[in-house]
């Protein structure tokens, strides 16, 4: 199976998303995730003027040689563009053997260990009566696990809250979900952390009142907090029983995990923006985490994913891989094959992608009672509709930023 065709295409049906597609000399055809959020043409540049010329003529049956190649072969190494062009090379590659083989890729990669992957949803409120609708709403949908984020007292705007985007009163600005915005220039948030922790408690003490004792819930700090602020928010969230607290402070700075540690029994979720096995090297060793939350898509696909996850599995740390709409159907297909098949699963986060994004991209997955599985099709599942993605050019979007009261750039 010799490459003769890599196509990368970009696509903005309810989002921008930026897809390669390889095809073989026999006609096997397949695709791959390579989508950035807010720096989708990063990637769309690194493929095509760079990866795409040294695919021609490869072998796609050769995986893992393609990886090493692209990762050692061009020197520099890691970061969010360059995994993530290798992310879409090695799903396409990974599509390609399952349609060859005719046995969906989770076969490929041992056969499933269970029946199904148990999803979250995002429940989100400016306050309690709005967040209490919202979990309602995601159980009606089949969800049995539900992320809380909540409006602080003060804030206007602030990371994780759908109903908001009605407040933005700029018409011209459309809300993708959750939370790119189109536009020239990303929206501005604001913050207070001490505000925020003083709040946090309450809300959650009201929805374990509301919704008891059994159902887990999670949270996401998105990286705010110093160490010692997020030893506080994790101690304080203990008598609520979080299936974990995410991104609890930034995680360049792994040893400030420690002190949440020494803290805190509440488990804890991080590396949603971490892109290789490396960056998890130390928090791994030190068991500071519970849960792995990189995107195949961001951190090399599958076969990295793999090792990375097998890495964890020595110090019983699980999967809680990353999957907002910003991933595509595409990425989100390559993670349930992957946690269906790896011992050490835990959790798959689950927003659900808007109509014009399942019409370009055919899907054969099923979710129901909260559970998803990538289904039995070969290869990954997933079909672009390259007429239909035609319809909807790529459209200039910016995740949000934020400022404190004083005017102060802080971690979004």
């Amino acid at each position: 199976m010799i490459i003769d065709k890599a196509e990368v295409i970009v696509t903005s049906p309810d989002r921008n998303f930026v897809t390669l597609r390889l095809t073989t000399d026999d006609g096997v055809v397949g695709i791959g995730d390579a989508t950035l959020n807010g720096r989708e043409l990063a990637v769309v540049a690194y493929l095509k003027e760079h990866v795409a010329p040294l695919l021609l003529g490869a072998d796609a049956s050769r995986i893992e040689d393609m990886w090493q190649f692209l990762y050692r072969g061009a020197y520099w190494r890691r970061g969010p563009v360059t995994m993530a062009a290798i992310a879409a090379v090695d799903m396409a590659l990974w599509d390609i053997k399952g349609k060859a083989a005719g046995m969906p890729v989770y076969q490929l990669l041992g056969g499933a260990s269970r029946d199904g992957l148990m999803a979250y949803g995002h429940a989100s409120g400016k306050e309690l009566p709005e967040i209490f609708d919202s979990i309602r709403a995601h159980q009606e949908k089949g969800f049995k696990s539900i992320r809380v984020q909540t409006g602080v007292p003060g804030l206007k705007a602030i990371y994780g809250i759908a109903s908001q985007a009605a407040d933005t009163g700029d018409a011209s600005v459309r809300y993708d979900h959750e939370p790119a915005r189109r536009g020239a220039k990303p929206t501005q948030e604001d913050w207070d952390t001490r505000a925020y922790l003083r709040h946090i408690p309450t809300v959650f003490e009201a929805v374990r009142n509301e919704f008891g004792p059994e159902l887990p819930l999670l949270h996401d700090g998105h990286h705010r907090m110093t160490p010692l602020q997020a030893a506080k928010l994790a101690t304080s969230l203990e008598p609520y029983d979080l299936f974990w607290l995410e991104d609890c402070t930034p995680a360049e700075n792994q040893e400030a995990l420690r002190l949440v540690r020494q803290h805190s029994t509440t488990p804890l979720a991080i590396g949603e923006i971490f892109n290789t096995v490396w960056d998890y090297k130390q928090i791994i060793q030190e068991q500071l985490i519970d849960y792995v939350r990189s995107a195949v898509t961001h951190t090399g696909g599958i076969s990295h994913m793999k090792k990375l996850m097998d890495f964890a599995a020595l110090y019983q740390i699980k999967s809680g891989f990353h999957g907002p709409t910003d991933v595509s159907p595409v990425g989100m297909a390559a993670a349930m094959h992957l946690g269906l098949a790896i011992h050490n699963f835990g959790i798959q986060e689950y927003m659900q992608h808007g109509e014009r994004t399942n019409q370009v991209f055919r899907q054969t997955f099923t979710w129901g009672d909260g559970y998803l599985h990538p289904g039995d099709e070969p290869g990954l599942g997933v079909t672009l509709d390259v007429d239909e993605a035609g319809k909807y050019p790529y459209e200039q979007a910016y995740l949000p930023f934020n400022r404190l009261a004083d005017g102060t750039v802080h971690d979004w």
